[in-house]
C-alpha cells in the first residue's frame, strides 16, 4: 500500500513539475506547496530534494526531444561553410554560454544562502505577487519593442544574451520563476515573446542539467535510497517528461498572439494560497 501511495504522490508531483517548469508561475513554489500538502517524504532527509532535481531533468528532456531538429542543426552546422557566422551553431551555443555566466556566478555565490534563508512562504508569496506585477509592466512596455521583428532564438546577439543572463539571476529568489525572469529579459533585450520563451527553453538545458547534477552530487547520489524511492523517482521523471512535452507545445501556441496577463493573475492567486498555507502551518 505504501508503494502504491508513494507512486501516486510521485505521479501528482510529476504532473505539477511538467506543467509549471516552463510556465512563468514558479515550479519551485508549486513543488514546495504540493510536497507539503501530500506529505511527500522519504526514509532519508535528502530524498525530497533529490526527487525535485530528478523530475526537473525529466522536464528538460522534453525540450531536447521537442527541439531536437534545431539542436541537431546547430551541431551539424557548428562551423557552416556557406551560411554566415550569424547563423552558425557555434555562435548559438556561445550565446547560450554567455547567458549562463551571470546566473552561474550568482548560483555559486548565493544558492546555499537562498536555500537557507529565502525558502519561506512569505518570500515565495512576495516574489509571486510582485514578480507578476513586474511581468505585466514589462509586457506592456517592452513586448512590442522589437525592431526588425525581434530576431529569433537562434540569432540572439551578445548584448541580448547578457541582458537575458542578468535577468535570469532573479530566479535565485524562490517564487520569481526562471521562465518569467528570462522572458522578461528577452522582452527588455528586444526579442519577440516566442523567441524569448524558446531561448529560455534552450537556456534551461545547460542551466538545469548543470545545477541539478551538482546538487545531486552534493546530496550524495542514489545509493542510500530504497527500491520504493528509486521507483518513485523513475515514475516522477517519466511523468514530468510526458506532461512537459504537451505543455510546451500549448504554451508556444498560446504566446503567438495572446497576452501573459493570465499568468500574472494566476501568480497573484497562488501567492495568496501560499500565504494562507504558511499561516496555517501547511508549509514551512
Amino acid at each position: 500500500m505504501d508503494t502504491i501511495l508513494s507512486i501516486i504522490k510521485s505521479i501528482i508531483l510529476g504532473i505539477v513539475e511538467g506543467i509549471t517548469e516552463f510556465l512563468p508561475v514558479s515550479s519551485t513554489g508549486h513543488l514546495v506547496i504540493f510536497s507539503n500538502l501530500l506529505g511527500f517524504n522519504g526514509t532519508t532527509p535528502s530524498y525530497v530534494e533529490m526527487y525535485t532535481y530528478v523530475i526537473q531533468l525529466g522536464a528538460i528532456l522534453a525540450v531536447v526531444v521537442l527541439y531536437r531538429k534545431k539542436i541537431i542543426d546547430t551541431l551539424v552546422h557548428f562551423f557552416p561553410k556557406k551560411a554566415g557566422y550569424q547563423r552558425s551553431g557555434f555562435r548559438f551555443w556561445l550565446m547560450l554560454a554567455v547567458a549562463c555566466i551571470p546566473g552561474g556566478i550568482f548560483g555559486v555565490l548565493l544558492n546555499d544562502w537562498s536555500d537557507q534563508h529565502l525558502f519561506t512562504p512569505y518570500v515565495v508569496a512576495f516574489s509571486l505577487f510582485f514578480g507578476g506585477i513586474w511581468m505585466l509592466y514589462a509586457e506592456r512596455k517592452f513586448r512590442n519593442n522589437t525592431p526588425g521583428g525581434g530576431g529569433d532564438e537562434l540569432n540572439v546577439t551578445l548584448k541580448q544574451a547578457m541582458i537575458i543572463g542578468v535577468f535570469q539571476c532573479l530566479a535565485i529568489v524562490p517564487g520569481m520563476s526562471r521562465s518569467a525572469s528570462t522572458i522578461i529579459g528577452g522582452w527588455v533585450a528586444g526579442l519577440t515573446t516566442v523567441a524569448a520563451a524558446e531561448f529560455s527553453f534552450f537556456l534551461a538545458i545547460p542551466v538545469m542539467i548543470g545545477m541539478s547534477t551538482l546538487k545531486m552530487i552534493k546530496i550524495g547520489g542514489f545509493s542510500s535510497m530504497t527500491s520504493v524511492e528509486l521507483v518513485s523517482l523513475a515514475v516522477g521523471f517519466l511523468v514530468a517528461f510526458l506532461v512537459a512535452l504537451i505543455v510546451i507545445r500549448i504554451f508556444i501556441s498560446y504566446l503567438q498572439n495572446r497576452p501573459m496577463k493570465v499568468f500574472v493573475y494566476y501568480r497573484m492567486i497562488f501567492a495568496i494560497i501560499v500565504l494562507v498555507a504558511g499561516a496555517f502551518g501547511f508549509i514551512g
